[in-house]
């Protein structure tokens, strides 16, 4: 959401920034839409200021017996009520009216931020190791998996429908080795506090973090007016929404290991076979709660913290920075980790992490005691640490054998009991 006053003191900026998203102009018509509530706000207060005038006057008609200047008062006070009532329901109207239009406008984006329409616009600041070089043709990991009887697309199918998968054996420990890695690392060495957080959440909950109203469609809905969550990033940042949050707890650092549901709408054709786009999926989740002056700060923190994950699992990557057009609903600047990927010959995504700056805390109404009496918006940001069924999938393809066998990291052998490699 979007301070109105910041957009009444510089709508040209806004609208600058939001050109580079590709909006159109749209400041002028927040500005009017906020002139009518204004407009209608002075009405009322000035019939409520004639309605008290005459309230008043009301006694002093009665003592003096004026029955005539009592009947004009009450007259002016009932007309006064009348045009209180309908400038009320005015202004409920009008604001609900900019509440929507405001709800539905991203953030803006930093201004130095890449300029872009799309994912072409994205700018790759630095790579960590060079892809691994077979001297075989390597494989996918969906014929890995499958080849090892250990990942069934088939069965998942038959009971879910696609975009969904049946690990089993070695390949679902190794799903679950990775969880416990991440989160054991975010939390012992990178001093976040792990959470158990519901995956099933309400409308608020969604808009607070941006999902709602825009992206509806990629949710999934219960028949309770509940919704899975798309990501524990919906979890975690409402565990400050409504608050006023001590000072001295902040930056508060949350993670939290959580399965994830996307319809994936849109993406037909997409990904269609392997893991890489399902509709159900664990993914470990950063988040970071700041005071304003610190997010930059802690935007390269949160950044580190998931590289790390891949650099003790030897796996190559690199790092861009998105462009305005690539950004996030409630993002005003992401840097992407992209894992190599040797079957497809590229990188592709395993995490995004977002600086919201105040964006998602307007909309939870999330802040913090600045002063004895002046309380200011939190900053959020989010961040994969990691996907975990990404991870699993650079790990089949970068540490595949020429048998169809899988190296175990090294960093994940003791998770794995001792075993070094999975083989049929």
């Amino acid at each position: 959401m979007h301070d109105i006053k910041s957009i009444r003191e510089n709508p040209e900026n806004y609208d600058e920034l939001w050109s580079k998203r590709g909006l159109e102009p749209i400041a002028q018509k927040i500005l009017n839409q906020d002139a009518l509530i204004r407009k209608a706000m002075q009405v009322l207060q000035e019939a409520e200021a004639a309605r008290n005038k005459s309230s008043k006057l009301i006694g002093r008609a009665v003592a003096n017996g004026d029955h005539d200047e009592l009947n004009r008062l009450k007259a002016e006070v009932s007309g006064a009520k009348n045009v209180i009532s309908a400038m009320g329901i005015q202004v409920e109207s009008e604001k609900n009216q900019l509440h929507s239009l405001l709800s539905e406008l991203p953030n803006i984006p930093f201004p130095d931020v890449p300029i872009g329409d799309n994912e072409d616009g994205n700018v790759e600041l630095h790579r960590y190791l060079e892809p691994p070089v077979f001297d075989f043709s390597p494989k996918g990991h969906d014929q890995l998996g499958e080849e090892l009887g250990m990942m069934d697309f088939e069965t998942a199918a038959k009971m879910s429908g696609s975009r969904f998968v049946v690990l089993q054996g070695l390949l679902s420990r190794l799903d679950r080795a990775l969880s416990a890695f991440m989160i054991d690392i975010h939390t012992t060495e990178f001093e976040y506090t792990e959470y158990s957080p519901p995956v099933l959440v309400r409308e608020h909950a969604l808009f607070g973090t941006g999902q709602l109203p825009k992206f509806e469609e990629d949710l999934y809905k219960t028949t309770v007016d509940q919704y899975l969550i798309p990501t524990a990033e919906v979890s975690l940042t409402n565990i400050v929404r409504e608050s006023i949050i001590d000072v001295d707890t902040l930056p508060r650092r949350m993670t939290a290991q959580t399965p994830c549901f996307r319809s994936e709408a849109g993406s037909a054709g997409k990904d269609t076979r392997g893991m890489i786009r399902q509709h159900q999926f664990n993914k470990v989740e950063l988040v970071s709660v700041v005071k304003p002056g610190e997010s930059l700060k802690e935007h390269k923190r949160m950044l580190g913290c998931a590289e790390e994950i891949l650099k003790r699992l030897n796996l190559p990557y690199r790092v861009v920075e998105l462009c305005a057009g690539d950004l996030g609903f409630s993002a005003r600047r992401t840097f992407d980790i992209e894992v190599w990927l040797p079957s497809q010959n590229t990188y592709r995504e395993i995490s995004s992490c977002s600086d919201c700056g105040d964006f998602q805390a307007r909309r939870m109404n999330a802040r913090y005691k600045h002063a004895e009496k002046d309380n200011r918006f939190v900053y959020t940001l989010n961040g994969s640490g990691l996907a975990v069924g990404r991870t699993l999938v650079a790990i089949l393809e970068n540490y595949q054998n020429e048998d169809g066998s899988i190296r175990i990291p090294e960093a994940l052998i003791p998770y794995m009991g001792g075993i070094e490699v999975i083989s049929h």
